[in-house]
């Protein structure tokens, strides 16, 4: 169902700023904490005394304290003391190779041995000044695979997000759809048209006018397992569209890590990175306000829409032109999830 050897967003710092933080990622229960000198841990979320789950406790002087008995546990899965007792005979739990990089907490639930930081995908926009980022994170009752299928194909937001981003343009510009290696890209082009009530409002934060007619682009892009980034924008008409000088254009990623929990739900980290005014805090809000809500409608819709599949397991969905880059995304999942299935057979 979901690929294990791979970097997936577990969460973000703030989350894990006062106290542990419980997670189920990949079917795995997980606590993440703060350790010794600050550094990120991460353990099966199991108290091996009695069951009890890790991440109801506290962290003290780096070390995990369960908040049932009070055992302590350290950052590679081991019982370091608990009062009154020995605890040299006491099973180790599991650990997971985590990093803390690009403002997000990373989790490997696979093969220890495998686990490697450098495969991370480079986020840009992370490090640098001339970029802004602010985003959210959703809990969606779905299998993150429907996720990945929505962001692939925009021609849902004609409808489902027609008071914001959505216009009929999107309809009638043609979808390109290219694999390249590991990455699926879908690109669409809208030229001369109206800019939508999202992208007008981007375009006054930026200062350009917004009743004058626009170059528009959506540039979606799949890495494996489940990260999806999507380059956005309008231009001002005639001025280059994408390629158009940034003192004609607003433009931004937007930013999709999608984490499963179970066959049937996952953890959705969302945001947009711009470059333009990223020193305008008012502005990020502003930003992040409206893409939150917009985001919302995609979690109702998918909520429903996986209620409907378990409902009708019999009925095989269809596979239009539109869904090129969700079909052509699963394939190179349906590739990771063989893979897998074969070291462990052969193992």
């Amino acid at each position: 169902m979901f690929p294990k050897n791979a970097w997936y967003v577990a969460c973000t710092p703030d989350e894990i700023a006062g106290k542990p933080l419980g997670r189920q990622i990949c079917g795995e229960k997980i606590v993440f904490y703060r350790g010794e000198q600050g550094r990120v841990a991460a353990v099966e979320d199991f108290c091996p005394h009695r069951g009890a789950p890790l991440s109801l406790g506290f962290v003290r002087d780096g070390k995990l304290v369960c908040g049932y008995h009070g055992l302590e546990m350290g950052c590679e899965g081991k019982t370091i003391s608990m009062p009154g007792q020995r605890v040299r005979g006491f099973p180790c739990i599991r650990s997971y190779p985590v990093e803390e990089r690009y403002g997000f907490i990373w989790v490997w639930t696979g093969d220890e041995k495998l686990a490697d930081p450098a495969a991370i995908h480079h986020l840009e926009w992370s490090d640098n000044p001339e970029w802004a980022y602010g985003g959210g994170l959703y809990h969606i009752n779905c299998d993150y695979r429907l996720m990945v299928d929505n962001l692939m194909d925009l021609t849902h937001e004609t409808y489902v997000h027609a008071s914001s981003i959505g216009q009929r343009e999107i309809d009638e510009a043609p979808v390109t759809t290219r694999v390249e290696g590991e990455q699926v890209v879908t690109s669409r082009f809208m030229e001369n048209i109206g800019a939508p009530p999202f992208w007008r409002a981007a375009l006054r934060g930026n200062g350009l006018a917004d009743d004058v007619p626009v170059d528009r682009w959506q540039i979606c892009r799949f890495n494996a397992p489940s990260h999806v980034m999507i380059e956005v924008g309008v231009a001002h008409a005639g001025k280059g569209g994408y390629h158009a000088d940034p003192a004609h254009k607003v433009s931004s990623i937007v930013v999709d890590f999608i984490t499963p929990e179970t066959e049937t739900s996952h953890w959705y980290f969302w945001g947009m990175a711009r470059k333009f005014r990223p020193d305008d805090a008012e502005l990020t809000g502003m930003i992040r306000e409206g893409q939150g809500k917009i985001f919302g409608e995609d979690r109702e819709m998918l909520e429903l829409q996986q209620q409907n599949i378990l409902r009708h397991p019999e009925r095989k969905l269809l596979m239009l032109n539109i869904d090129a880059g969700g079909v052509q995304s699963r394939r190179i999942i349906d590739r990771w999830l063989a893979l897998e299935g074969a070291a462990q057979g052969a193992a």
